[in-house]
C-alpha cells in the first residue's frame, strides 16, 4: 500500500514562477521610473523627485522579496510556504512602514510625493502586469507569446 504525502508537507519542485513575474515587476518598474520621478519633481520639486525615488526602490524591493519568500518556502513545504505568504505580507507592510517613519522628518522628503509614488507604483505595476500573466496550470506565470516562432518551409 502506498502512502500519500500529507499536502502540507509537500514541496514543490521547478522554476518559480514568482521569481519571473517579480522580474517582470522590477524591470517594468525600472521603465516607468523616469515618468514618475519627473512628475513628482514638477509637482513638488527637488523634495519630490527624492522621494519618489525612495517610493520606487521600496516598492520594487518589496514585489523582489515577496517573491523571494514564497519560492524559498515552497521548495520546503506548501505549509511553510503558507505562513511565508501571510507572515512575509505583515513584515513587508511593517518594512514600508518602517522605511517611511525613518525618514518623515527629513529634510528632502515630500510625504505627499512618497505617498502617492508608493500606491501609483504598487497598483500601476501590478494592473499592468495583469496582461501578461497567465493564469492557467498549462503555462503558469508570465503568459508564452502569442505567436510562436514559425518554423522554416522547405
Amino acid at each position: 500500500m502506498s502512502q500519500t504525502p500529507a499536502p502540507m508537507l509537500t514541496r514543490l519542485d521547478g522554476p518559480a514562477t514568482e521569481v519571473s513575474i517579480s522580474r517582470d515587476l522590477v524591470r517594468r518598474g525600472l521603465i516607468v521610473a523616469p515618468v514618475l520621478v519627473a512628475i513628482c519633481g514638477v509637482l513638488w520639486g527637488l523634495d519630490g523627485v527624492w522621494s519618489s525615488v525612495y517610493a520606487i526602490a521600496l516598492v520594487l524591493v518589496n514585489f523582489a522579496l515577496a517573491a523571494a519568500i514564497v519560492a524559498t518556502t515552497a521548495r520546503i513545504s506548501l505549509g511553510l510556504m503558507m505562513g511565508g505568504v501571510l507572515f512575509g505580507y505583515l513584515i513587508r507592510l511593517g518594512l514600508i512602514f518602517l522605511a517611511v517613519f525613518l525618514v518623515r522628518d527629513a529634510a528632502w522628503i515630500s510625504l505627499p510625493a512618497l505617498g502617492a509614488t508608493i500606491i501609483v507604483t504598487h497598483l500601476g505595476l501590478l494592473l499592468w502586469e495583469l496582461k501578461y500573466v497567465a493564469i492557467s496550470l498549462a503555462h503558469p506565470g508570465l503568459k508564452p507569446p502569442a505567436h510562436p516562432a514559425k518554423t522554416a518551409r522547405s
